[in-house]
């Protein structure tokens, strides 16, 4: 068996069941990965890693740690030349990976993400120019104007693209340090693409393979996290 490509982390917050679902699909796709997970909390449902066969490390964490933390500890047991954060929610009818590995042949690309879809087929908006002061105030009291870029002309030079599926070629992303653990939650995706932009790197947007996410968007109800949105808002827009 050749050796794999991509290290796949999944961080699971109490969110074995959907973890389970995530790799049952990767089962069924095919797809030859080093797979790191992580249980940031205790979960009382066991991860369902019978169907793996490539190889797995499980991290049980003592205390939860942050998205950055969580998936820059999961890199640090990667020794392939590609690395993929994904959310446990994600959800897969077939392979994003081979278009997104072809995107990451192009001159100076380090990220790429997919084309992401509700469980209702809406598309999302994964890709996003850098936010500004003046463009959150728009989201607070604005409904959503959709997709900052074009879904339908090929793959796409963007700011950014979220953290719920992102691909990135491994030897970049360590010579930059990974995430910012200092956001301990969100804007960790929106500042390492800036990071990127800035060291002369591109990010894709690759409208022609599909994840299906289901976006919770706690933050809107859940006061602790919407605290950490603000606070990670604020320091993205202060750096």
């Amino acid at each position: 068996m050749p050796a794999p490509r991509i290290t796949l982390s999944v961080v699971s917050h109490r969110q074995n069941a959907l973890v389970n679902k995530l790799l049952g699909d990767l089962a069924r796709c095919g797809e030859d990965l080093a797979i790191v997970l992580t249980e940031n909390a205790p979960d009382g449902t066991a991860f369902a890693t019978s169907g793996i066969n490539g190889p797995l490390e499980i991290i049980r964490n003592d205390r939860p740690r942050g998205f950055g933390a969580n998936h820059n500890a999961a890199f640090a047991r990667c020794a392939t030349p590609f690395y993929c954060v994904a959310n446990p929610d994600i959800r897969l009818a077939s392979s994003p990976y081979p278009a997104l590995l072809d995107a990451l042949k192009g001159d100076h690309v380090a990220a790429a993400g997919p084309l992401v879809r509700s469980p209702d087929g809406a598309v999302e908006d994964s890709a996003r120019r850098f936010p500004t002061a003046a463009s959150l105030l728009r989201r607070l009291f604005a409904a959503p104007s959709g997709p900052d870029y074009p879904v339908d002309r090929g793959p796409v030079e963007v700011d950014w693209v979220a953290g719920m599926f992102m691909l990135f070629d491994s030897r970049v992303f360590r010579a930059l340090g990974g995430f910012d653990e200092a956001y301990f939650l969100y804007y960790e995706d929106v500042d390492l693409c800036r990071r990127l932009r800035r060291g002369g790197y591109k990010v894709l947007y690759i409208p022609a393979t599909e994840v299906v996410h289901d976006a919770r968007r706690e933050s809107r109800r859940n006061l602790a996290l919407m605290r950490h949105h603000i606070r990670s808002a604020v320091r993205f827009l202060m750096m």
